[in-house]
Protein backbone atom coordinates (compact mmCIF):
# COMPACT_ATOMS: atom_id res chain seq x y z
CA UNK A 1 0.00 0.00 0.00
CA UNK A 2 1.46 3.40 -0.95
CA UNK A 3 2.07 6.20 1.50
CA UNK A 4 -0.71 8.76 1.37
CA UNK A 5 0.55 12.36 1.45
CA UNK A 6 -1.38 14.81 3.62
CA UNK A 7 0.82 17.92 3.54
CA UNK A 8 0.38 20.28 0.61
CA UNK A 9 3.00 22.24 -1.33
CA UNK A 10 2.83 25.98 -0.67
CA UNK A 11 5.56 28.20 -2.10
CA UNK A 12 8.06 25.35 -2.20
CA UNK A 13 7.35 24.22 1.37
CA UNK A 14 5.47 21.11 2.49
CA UNK A 15 3.04 21.80 5.28
CA UNK A 16 -0.51 21.27 6.41
CA UNK A 17 -2.98 23.53 4.66
CA UNK A 18 -4.96 26.00 6.73
CA UNK A 19 -8.26 25.33 4.97
CA UNK A 20 -11.04 22.85 5.51
CA UNK A 21 -10.17 19.14 5.78
CA UNK A 22 -11.19 16.92 2.87
CA UNK A 23 -11.29 13.13 3.13
CA UNK A 24 -10.00 11.30 0.08
CA UNK A 25 -11.88 8.04 -0.27
CA UNK A 26 -11.10 4.72 -1.95
CA UNK A 27 -14.12 4.44 -4.27
CA UNK A 28 -13.77 0.64 -4.38
CA UNK A 29 -14.37 0.27 -0.65
CA UNK A 30 -15.61 3.58 0.69
CA UNK A 31 -12.63 3.65 3.07
CA UNK A 32 -10.98 6.97 3.94
CA UNK A 33 -7.41 6.95 2.62
CA UNK A 34 -6.22 10.26 4.00
CA UNK A 35 -7.44 13.63 5.20
CA UNK A 36 -5.89 16.54 3.33
CA UNK A 37 -6.35 20.07 4.62
CA UNK A 38 -7.16 22.43 1.76
CA UNK A 39 -5.30 25.59 0.91
CA UNK A 40 -6.86 28.94 1.73
CA UNK A 41 -7.15 32.06 -0.41
CA UNK A 42 -4.34 33.56 1.66
CA UNK A 43 -2.11 30.57 0.90
CA UNK A 44 -2.91 30.89 -2.81
CA UNK A 45 -1.72 34.51 -2.59
CA UNK A 46 1.42 33.41 -0.72
CA UNK A 47 2.16 30.83 -3.41
CA UNK A 48 1.60 33.33 -6.23
CA UNK A 49 3.90 35.91 -4.68
CA UNK A 50 6.60 33.32 -3.98
CA UNK A 51 6.28 31.98 -7.53
CA UNK A 52 6.78 35.46 -8.96
CA UNK A 53 9.90 35.94 -6.81
CA UNK A 54 11.24 32.53 -7.84
CA UNK A 55 10.80 33.41 -11.52
CA UNK A 56 12.89 36.52 -11.00
CA UNK A 57 15.80 34.65 -9.41
CA UNK A 58 18.79 34.61 -11.79
CA UNK A 59 19.25 30.86 -11.24
CA UNK A 60 15.94 30.32 -13.04
CA UNK A 61 15.53 33.48 -15.13
CA UNK A 62 18.92 33.09 -16.84
CA UNK A 63 18.69 29.34 -17.39
CA UNK A 64 19.23 28.48 -21.05
CA UNK A 65 16.65 26.33 -22.83
CA UNK A 66 18.82 23.21 -22.93
CA UNK A 67 19.46 23.63 -19.19
CA UNK A 68 15.74 23.86 -18.43
CA UNK A 69 15.31 20.79 -20.63
CA UNK A 70 17.70 18.88 -18.33
CA UNK A 71 15.38 19.64 -15.41
CA UNK A 72 12.38 18.33 -17.34
CA UNK A 73 14.29 15.19 -18.30
CA UNK A 74 15.04 14.64 -14.61
CA UNK A 75 11.37 15.00 -13.67
CA UNK A 76 10.55 12.48 -16.40
CA UNK A 77 13.11 10.01 -15.05
CA UNK A 78 11.89 10.36 -11.46
CA UNK A 79 8.28 9.90 -12.59
CA UNK A 80 9.15 6.81 -14.57
CA UNK A 81 11.10 5.33 -11.66
CA UNK A 82 8.12 5.90 -9.37
CA UNK A 83 5.53 4.63 -11.87
CA UNK A 84 4.41 1.66 -9.78
CA UNK A 85 4.03 3.76 -6.63
CA UNK A 86 2.21 6.51 -8.52
CA UNK A 87 -0.03 3.92 -10.14
CA UNK A 88 -1.01 2.36 -6.81
CA UNK A 89 -1.66 5.80 -5.35
CA UNK A 90 -3.89 6.88 -8.20
CA UNK A 91 -5.80 3.59 -8.25
CA UNK A 92 -6.50 3.95 -4.53
CA UNK A 93 -7.64 7.55 -4.99
CA UNK A 94 -9.64 7.27 -8.24
CA UNK A 95 -10.61 3.59 -8.53
CA UNK A 96 -9.02 3.22 -11.97
CA UNK A 97 -7.39 -0.07 -12.88
CA UNK A 98 -3.69 -0.46 -12.16
CA UNK A 99 -3.05 -1.00 -15.87
CA UNK A 100 -4.61 2.36 -16.69
CA UNK A 101 -2.98 4.32 -13.87
CA UNK A 102 0.46 2.90 -14.70
CA UNK A 103 -0.06 3.96 -18.31
CA UNK A 104 -1.05 7.44 -17.09
CA UNK A 105 2.10 7.72 -14.95
CA UNK A 106 4.27 6.71 -17.90
CA UNK A 107 2.32 9.13 -20.10
CA UNK A 108 3.18 11.93 -17.67
CA UNK A 109 6.86 10.97 -17.84
CA UNK A 110 6.64 10.92 -21.62
CA UNK A 111 5.08 14.39 -21.65
CA UNK A 112 7.96 15.87 -19.61
CA UNK A 113 10.45 14.11 -21.91
CA UNK A 114 8.76 15.29 -25.12
CA UNK A 115 8.45 18.89 -23.90
CA UNK A 116 12.15 18.82 -22.94
CA UNK A 117 13.01 17.77 -26.49
CA UNK A 118 10.71 20.40 -27.98
CA UNK A 119 12.31 23.04 -25.76
CA UNK A 120 15.84 22.16 -26.85
CA UNK A 121 14.89 22.36 -30.52
CA UNK A 122 12.54 25.38 -30.40
CA UNK A 123 13.58 28.27 -32.62
CA UNK A 124 12.80 31.95 -32.63
CA UNK A 125 12.19 33.63 -35.96
CA UNK A 126 14.36 36.01 -37.95
CA UNK A 127 11.62 37.87 -39.79
CA UNK A 128 11.95 39.49 -43.24
CA UNK A 129 12.82 43.21 -42.87
CA UNK A 130 11.09 45.91 -44.88
CA UNK A 131 13.68 48.62 -44.38
CA UNK A 132 17.15 49.37 -43.03
CA UNK A 133 16.76 47.14 -40.00
CA UNK A 134 17.01 43.52 -38.92
CA UNK A 135 13.88 42.05 -37.30
CA UNK A 136 13.43 39.06 -35.08
CA UNK A 137 10.81 37.53 -32.81
CA UNK A 138 11.64 36.14 -29.36
CA UNK A 139 9.53 34.45 -26.67
CA UNK A 140 9.57 35.14 -22.94
CA UNK A 141 7.77 33.68 -19.89
CA UNK A 142 4.25 34.89 -19.38
CA UNK A 143 4.40 34.89 -15.56
CA UNK A 144 2.76 32.87 -12.81
CA UNK A 145 0.48 30.25 -14.36
CA UNK A 146 -2.65 28.81 -12.78
CA UNK A 147 -3.38 25.16 -13.65
CA UNK A 148 -6.70 23.64 -12.59
CA UNK A 149 -7.28 19.95 -13.26
CA UNK A 150 -10.12 17.42 -12.82
CA UNK A 151 -10.24 14.15 -10.92
CA UNK A 152 -10.45 11.68 -13.78
CA UNK A 153 -6.82 11.55 -15.01
CA UNK A 154 -4.86 13.77 -12.64
CA UNK A 155 -1.21 12.91 -13.26
CA UNK A 156 -1.45 12.99 -17.06
CA UNK A 157 -3.41 16.26 -16.98
CA UNK A 158 -0.93 17.72 -14.49
CA UNK A 159 2.04 16.95 -16.74
CA UNK A 160 0.31 18.48 -19.76
CA UNK A 161 0.24 21.83 -17.96
CA UNK A 162 3.27 21.75 -15.66
CA UNK A 163 5.77 20.60 -18.30
CA UNK A 164 5.18 23.31 -20.95
CA UNK A 165 4.68 26.01 -18.31
CA UNK A 166 8.05 25.26 -16.67
CA UNK A 167 9.69 24.81 -20.07
CA UNK A 168 8.51 28.31 -20.96
CA UNK A 169 10.17 29.70 -17.84
CA UNK A 170 7.10 30.25 -15.67
CA UNK A 171 6.07 29.38 -12.13
CA UNK A 172 3.01 27.13 -11.68
CA UNK A 173 0.17 27.03 -9.17
CA UNK A 174 -1.54 23.64 -9.59
CA UNK A 175 -4.99 23.04 -8.14
CA UNK A 176 -5.92 19.35 -8.25
CA UNK A 177 -9.49 18.22 -7.75
CA UNK A 178 -10.59 18.06 -4.12
CA UNK A 179 -11.63 14.40 -4.51
CA UNK A 180 -8.28 13.20 -5.90
CA UNK A 181 -5.29 15.26 -4.73
CA UNK A 182 -2.91 12.46 -3.78
CA UNK A 183 -1.10 11.70 -7.03
CA UNK A 184 -0.77 15.41 -7.85
CA UNK A 185 0.92 15.95 -4.49
CA UNK A 186 3.23 13.02 -5.24
CA UNK A 187 4.14 14.53 -8.63
CA UNK A 188 4.78 17.82 -6.85
CA UNK A 189 7.27 16.10 -4.58
CA UNK A 190 9.12 14.61 -7.56
CA UNK A 191 9.15 17.96 -9.36
CA UNK A 192 10.49 19.91 -6.39
CA UNK A 193 13.09 17.22 -5.83
CA UNK A 194 14.35 17.73 -9.38
CA UNK A 195 14.35 21.52 -8.99
CA UNK A 196 16.28 21.23 -5.73
CA UNK A 197 18.85 18.87 -7.27
CA UNK A 198 19.67 21.57 -9.82
CA UNK A 199 19.81 24.31 -7.20
CA UNK A 200 16.63 25.94 -8.50
CA UNK A 201 13.89 27.57 -6.40
CA UNK A 202 11.26 25.02 -5.38
CA UNK A 203 8.67 27.81 -5.11
CA UNK A 204 8.34 27.52 -8.89
CA UNK A 205 5.64 24.92 -8.17
CA UNK A 206 2.83 24.94 -5.62
CA UNK A 207 0.19 22.18 -5.33
CA UNK A 208 -2.93 23.63 -3.71
CA UNK A 209 -5.81 21.20 -3.17
CA UNK A 210 -9.24 22.49 -2.28
CA UNK A 211 -12.59 23.46 -3.67
CA UNK A 212 -13.05 25.43 -6.83
CA UNK A 213 -15.21 27.84 -4.87
CA UNK A 214 -12.28 28.82 -2.59
CA UNK A 215 -8.94 27.77 -4.06
CA UNK A 216 -9.88 27.84 -7.74
CA UNK A 217 -11.55 31.22 -7.50
CA UNK A 218 -8.63 32.74 -5.55
CA UNK A 219 -6.16 31.33 -8.06
CA UNK A 220 -7.96 32.62 -11.14
CA UNK A 221 -8.57 36.08 -9.66
CA UNK A 222 -5.09 36.69 -8.24
CA UNK A 223 -3.48 39.64 -10.05
CA UNK A 224 -0.13 37.84 -10.41
CA UNK A 225 -1.68 34.88 -12.25
CA UNK A 226 -1.05 35.81 -15.87
CA UNK A 227 -2.49 32.72 -17.56
CA UNK A 228 -4.96 29.98 -16.63
CA UNK A 229 -5.10 26.44 -17.96
CA UNK A 230 -8.31 24.61 -17.01
CA UNK A 231 -9.61 21.11 -17.66
CA UNK A 232 -13.11 20.35 -16.39
CA UNK A 233 -16.76 21.15 -16.83
CA UNK A 234 -18.10 23.64 -19.35
CA UNK A 235 -20.01 25.78 -16.84
CA UNK A 236 -16.89 26.25 -14.71
CA UNK A 237 -14.90 26.96 -17.86
CA UNK A 238 -17.28 29.77 -18.76
CA UNK A 239 -16.81 31.35 -15.31
CA UNK A 240 -13.02 31.13 -15.61
CA UNK A 241 -13.13 32.64 -19.10
CA UNK A 242 -15.18 35.57 -17.78
CA UNK A 243 -12.63 36.32 -15.06
CA UNK A 244 -9.74 35.93 -17.50
CA UNK A 245 -11.46 38.34 -19.87
CA UNK A 246 -11.84 40.91 -17.09
CA UNK A 247 -8.14 40.57 -16.27
CA UNK A 248 -7.15 40.52 -19.97
CA UNK A 249 -5.12 37.33 -19.50
CA UNK A 250 -5.17 34.25 -21.76
CA UNK A 251 -6.97 31.08 -20.73
CA UNK A 252 -7.00 27.60 -22.28
CA UNK A 253 -10.10 25.55 -21.54
CA UNK A 254 -10.44 21.81 -22.13
CA UNK A 255 -14.09 21.15 -21.36
CA UNK A 256 -16.86 18.61 -21.80
CA UNK A 257 -17.87 16.30 -24.59
CA UNK A 258 -20.59 14.05 -25.91
CA UNK A 259 -18.52 12.40 -28.59
CA UNK A 260 -20.00 10.39 -31.46
CA UNK A 261 -18.69 6.98 -32.44
CA UNK A 262 -19.69 5.97 -35.96
CA UNK A 263 -19.99 2.41 -37.29
CA UNK A 264 -20.52 2.17 -41.03
CA UNK A 265 -21.94 -0.93 -42.67
CA UNK A 266 -18.51 -1.77 -44.14
CA UNK A 267 -16.68 -1.66 -40.78
CA UNK A 268 -14.60 -4.53 -39.46
CA UNK A 269 -17.17 -5.68 -36.90
CA UNK A 270 -14.70 -7.21 -34.44
CA UNK A 271 -12.56 -4.08 -34.43
CA UNK A 272 -15.59 -1.84 -34.10
CA UNK A 273 -17.12 -3.81 -31.22
CA UNK A 274 -13.89 -3.75 -29.23
CA UNK A 275 -13.27 -0.10 -30.07
CA UNK A 276 -16.75 1.08 -29.13
CA UNK A 277 -16.58 -0.70 -25.76
CA UNK A 278 -13.09 0.62 -25.02
CA UNK A 279 -14.07 4.10 -26.11
CA UNK A 280 -16.88 4.46 -23.60
CA UNK A 281 -16.37 1.88 -20.84
CA UNK A 282 -12.63 2.19 -20.19
CA UNK A 283 -12.04 4.60 -17.30
CA UNK A 284 -15.63 3.65 -16.34
CA UNK A 285 -16.75 6.25 -18.85
CA UNK A 286 -15.16 9.04 -16.80
CA UNK A 287 -13.43 10.66 -19.73
CA UNK A 288 -14.18 13.88 -21.57
CA UNK A 289 -13.54 12.11 -24.90
CA UNK A 290 -15.66 9.03 -24.11
CA UNK A 291 -17.51 7.85 -27.21
CA UNK A 292 -20.88 8.09 -25.51
CA UNK A 293 -23.12 8.44 -28.59
CA UNK A 294 -23.03 5.40 -30.89
CA UNK A 295 -24.29 5.89 -34.46
CA UNK A 296 -24.71 2.63 -36.40
CA UNK A 297 -25.79 2.18 -40.03
CA UNK A 298 -29.45 1.14 -39.90
CA UNK A 299 -28.74 -1.86 -42.11
CA UNK A 300 -26.55 -3.48 -39.43
CA UNK A 301 -28.01 -1.73 -36.37
CA UNK A 302 -29.91 -4.65 -34.79
CA UNK A 303 -27.14 -7.21 -35.28
CA UNK A 304 -24.34 -4.90 -34.19
CA UNK A 305 -26.09 -3.52 -31.11
CA UNK A 306 -27.28 -7.00 -30.15
CA UNK A 307 -23.74 -8.39 -30.21
CA UNK A 308 -22.44 -5.29 -28.44
CA UNK A 309 -24.91 -5.74 -25.58
CA UNK A 310 -24.00 -9.40 -25.24
CA UNK A 311 -20.33 -8.48 -24.86
CA UNK A 312 -20.96 -5.54 -22.53
CA UNK A 313 -22.81 -7.86 -20.16
CA UNK A 314 -19.60 -9.91 -19.86
CA UNK A 315 -17.36 -6.99 -18.88
CA UNK A 316 -15.78 -7.60 -15.49
CA UNK A 317 -16.67 -4.92 -12.94
CA UNK A 318 -14.52 -4.75 -9.82
CA UNK A 319 -11.78 -3.00 -7.89
CA UNK A 320 -8.95 -1.44 -9.86
CA UNK A 321 -6.41 -3.53 -7.94
CA UNK A 322 -7.74 -6.75 -9.50
CA UNK A 323 -5.87 -7.46 -12.76
CA UNK A 324 -9.04 -9.04 -14.19
CA UNK A 325 -11.11 -5.86 -13.75
CA UNK A 326 -12.16 -4.08 -16.93
CA UNK A 327 -14.54 -1.51 -15.42
CA UNK A 328 -13.62 -0.08 -12.02
CA UNK A 329 -15.74 1.95 -9.61
CA UNK A 330 -16.69 5.53 -10.26
CA UNK A 331 -14.57 8.13 -8.49
CA UNK A 332 -17.02 8.90 -5.68
CA UNK A 333 -20.39 7.73 -4.41
CA UNK A 334 -21.87 11.17 -5.15
CA UNK A 335 -20.75 10.88 -8.76
CA UNK A 336 -22.18 7.35 -9.01
CA UNK A 337 -25.51 8.76 -7.84
CA UNK A 338 -25.30 11.45 -10.54
CA UNK A 339 -24.78 8.80 -13.24
CA UNK A 340 -27.68 6.74 -11.87
CA UNK A 341 -29.89 9.83 -11.97
CA UNK A 342 -29.09 10.29 -15.67
CA UNK A 343 -30.13 6.71 -16.41
CA UNK A 344 -33.39 7.36 -14.54
CA UNK A 345 -33.80 10.46 -16.73
CA UNK A 346 -33.23 8.30 -19.82
CA UNK A 347 -35.99 5.93 -18.68
CA UNK A 348 -38.35 8.87 -18.23
CA UNK A 349 -37.50 10.04 -21.75
CA UNK A 350 -38.50 6.63 -23.12
CA UNK A 351 -35.15 4.84 -23.39
CA UNK A 352 -34.85 1.07 -23.49
CA UNK A 353 -32.18 -0.17 -21.07
CA UNK A 354 -30.54 -2.96 -23.06
CA UNK A 355 -28.08 -3.83 -20.29
CA UNK A 356 -26.86 -2.39 -17.02
CA UNK A 357 -28.87 0.50 -15.66
CA UNK A 358 -28.12 -0.22 -12.02
CA UNK A 359 -25.36 -0.77 -9.50
CA UNK A 360 -24.01 -4.33 -9.33
CA UNK A 361 -25.07 -6.53 -6.44
CA UNK A 362 -23.00 -8.72 -4.16
CA UNK A 363 -20.45 -8.47 -1.38
CA UNK A 364 -17.60 -7.37 -3.68
CA UNK A 365 -19.48 -4.29 -4.84
CA UNK A 366 -21.51 -3.48 -1.71
CA UNK A 367 -19.47 -0.58 -0.35
CA UNK A 368 -17.96 0.75 -3.57
CA UNK A 369 -19.12 3.42 -6.01
CA UNK A 370 -19.86 0.90 -8.76
CA UNK A 371 -22.26 1.17 -11.70
CA UNK A 372 -22.80 -1.45 -14.38
CA UNK A 373 -21.83 -0.67 -17.98
CA UNK A 374 -25.08 0.49 -19.53
CA UNK A 375 -26.37 0.55 -23.11
CA UNK A 376 -29.50 2.52 -23.98
CA UNK A 377 -31.45 2.99 -27.18
CA UNK A 378 -34.85 4.18 -28.37
CA UNK A 379 -34.09 7.86 -27.83
CA UNK A 380 -33.84 10.68 -30.38
CA UNK A 381 -30.58 12.57 -30.56
CA UNK A 382 -32.46 15.64 -29.29
CA UNK A 383 -33.13 14.02 -25.89
CA UNK A 384 -31.30 15.29 -22.82
CA UNK A 385 -29.66 11.89 -22.41
CA UNK A 386 -28.10 12.25 -25.86
CA UNK A 387 -27.18 15.90 -25.43
CA UNK A 388 -25.79 16.17 -21.88
CA UNK A 389 -22.48 14.78 -20.65
CA UNK A 390 -23.10 11.91 -18.21
CA UNK A 391 -19.42 11.13 -17.50
CA UNK A 392 -20.03 7.52 -16.66
CA UNK A 393 -20.30 4.05 -18.26
CA UNK A 394 -23.43 4.89 -20.24
CA UNK A 395 -23.71 4.49 -24.03
CA UNK A 396 -26.66 5.64 -26.15
CA UNK A 397 -27.11 3.84 -29.48
CA UNK A 398 -28.81 5.53 -32.46
CA UNK A 399 -29.30 4.40 -36.08
CA UNK A 400 -28.49 6.51 -39.15
CA UNK A 401 -29.75 6.20 -42.72
CA UNK A 402 -27.12 7.91 -44.87
CA UNK A 403 -24.05 10.13 -44.57
CA UNK A 404 -25.96 13.41 -44.51
CA UNK A 405 -28.29 12.09 -41.80
CA UNK A 406 -25.29 10.89 -39.83
CA UNK A 407 -23.41 14.18 -40.04
CA UNK A 408 -26.52 16.15 -39.11
CA UNK A 409 -27.08 14.05 -35.98
CA UNK A 410 -23.43 13.79 -34.97
CA UNK A 411 -22.93 17.56 -35.23
CA UNK A 412 -26.21 18.32 -33.45
CA UNK A 413 -24.47 18.92 -30.13
CA UNK A 414 -23.10 21.87 -28.21
CA UNK A 415 -19.87 19.87 -27.89
CA UNK A 416 -17.13 19.19 -30.42
CA UNK A 417 -14.34 17.32 -28.67
CA UNK A 418 -13.77 13.93 -30.31
CA UNK A 419 -15.16 11.41 -32.76
CA UNK A 420 -14.51 7.79 -33.73
CA UNK A 421 -15.11 6.34 -37.20
CA UNK A 422 -15.14 2.61 -37.98
CA UNK A 423 -14.99 1.81 -41.70
CA UNK A 424 -12.91 0.01 -44.35
CA UNK A 425 -13.55 2.83 -46.85
CA UNK A 426 -10.69 5.35 -46.66
CA UNK A 427 -12.53 7.89 -48.84
CA UNK A 428 -15.60 7.76 -46.61
CA UNK A 429 -13.42 8.08 -43.51
CA UNK A 430 -11.75 11.17 -44.97
CA UNK A 431 -15.07 12.79 -45.86
CA UNK A 432 -16.57 12.12 -42.44
CA UNK A 433 -13.44 13.17 -40.56
CA UNK A 434 -13.54 16.54 -42.33
CA UNK A 435 -17.31 17.04 -41.88
CA UNK A 436 -17.58 16.18 -38.18
CA UNK A 437 -17.22 19.08 -35.73
CA UNK A 438 -14.50 17.75 -33.42
CA UNK A 439 -10.96 18.64 -32.44
CA UNK A 440 -9.81 15.01 -32.61
CA UNK A 441 -11.02 12.23 -34.92
CA UNK A 442 -9.93 8.61 -34.56
CA UNK A 443 -10.30 6.29 -37.54
CA UNK A 444 -10.44 2.56 -36.77
CA UNK A 445 -9.06 3.25 -33.28
CA UNK A 446 -10.05 5.29 -30.24
CA UNK A 447 -8.58 7.07 -27.18
CA UNK A 448 -5.04 6.99 -28.51
CA UNK A 449 -2.86 9.97 -27.62
CA UNK A 450 0.52 11.39 -28.49
CA UNK A 451 2.29 14.19 -26.65
CA UNK A 452 3.43 15.38 -30.10
CA UNK A 453 -0.11 15.78 -31.47
CA UNK A 454 -2.15 18.89 -30.57
CA UNK A 455 -5.38 18.36 -28.64
CA UNK A 456 -8.25 20.84 -28.63
CA UNK A 457 -11.99 21.12 -28.39
CA UNK A 458 -14.46 22.90 -30.63
CA UNK A 459 -17.67 24.72 -29.70
CA UNK A 460 -18.45 24.30 -25.98
CA UNK A 461 -15.73 21.67 -25.64
CA UNK A 462 -13.07 24.27 -25.14
CA UNK A 463 -10.74 27.00 -26.20
CA UNK A 464 -7.04 26.73 -27.00
CA UNK A 465 -4.74 23.78 -27.56
CA UNK A 466 -2.62 21.47 -25.43
CA UNK A 467 0.24 19.14 -26.45
CA UNK A 468 2.41 19.38 -29.53
CA UNK A 469 5.43 21.58 -30.19
CA UNK A 470 3.40 24.75 -29.77
CA UNK A 471 2.43 23.85 -26.20
CA UNK A 472 5.43 25.77 -24.86
CA UNK A 473 4.62 28.88 -26.90
CA UNK A 474 1.14 28.93 -25.36
CA UNK A 475 2.81 29.72 -22.03
CA UNK A 476 4.98 32.53 -23.41
CA UNK A 477 4.66 36.09 -24.69
CA UNK A 478 6.05 37.06 -28.05
CA UNK A 479 8.31 40.08 -28.39
CA UNK A 480 9.62 41.66 -31.61
CA UNK A 481 13.09 43.22 -31.83
CA UNK A 482 14.20 45.71 -34.51
CA UNK A 483 17.95 46.30 -35.09
CA UNK A 484 18.80 49.36 -37.14
CA UNK A 485 21.43 48.64 -39.82
CA UNK A 486 21.82 52.09 -41.41
CA UNK A 487 24.52 54.60 -40.45
CA UNK A 488 22.25 57.45 -41.56
CA UNK A 489 19.87 59.04 -39.03
CA UNK A 490 16.15 58.55 -39.43
CA UNK A 491 14.64 60.96 -41.97
CA UNK A 492 12.70 62.77 -39.26
CA UNK A 493 16.01 64.05 -37.76
CA UNK A 494 16.75 66.23 -40.82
Amino acid sequence: MPQFPTDILIAGQWRRGSGEPVDTIDPATGRVLATVHSATAEEVAEAAEAGARAMAEPAWRNLLPHERARVLHRIAALTEEAADELSALQTADTGKTLAETRALALSAAGTFRYIAAALETAEDALTPPRGAYLTMSVHEPIGVVGAINPWNSPIASDAQKIAPALAAGNAVLLKPAAWTPLVSLALGRLTTRALDEFGLPTALLSVLPGSGRVVGDALVRHPLVARVGFTGGTSTGRSIAAVAAQKLVPASLELGGKSPTIVRADADVEQALAGVMFGVFSSSGQSCIAGSRLFVDRGIYDSFVGELVARVRKLRVGPGTDPATQVGPLVHHDHRDSVAAYVDLARSEGARVLCGGTAPEGELHRDGAYYLPTVLDGLPNSSRTCQEEIFGPVLVALPFDDEDDLVRQANDSVYGLACGIWTRDARAAWRLARRIDAGTVWINTYKQFSAATPFSGWKESGLGTEKGRDAIRAYQRQKSLYWGTSDAPLPWAH
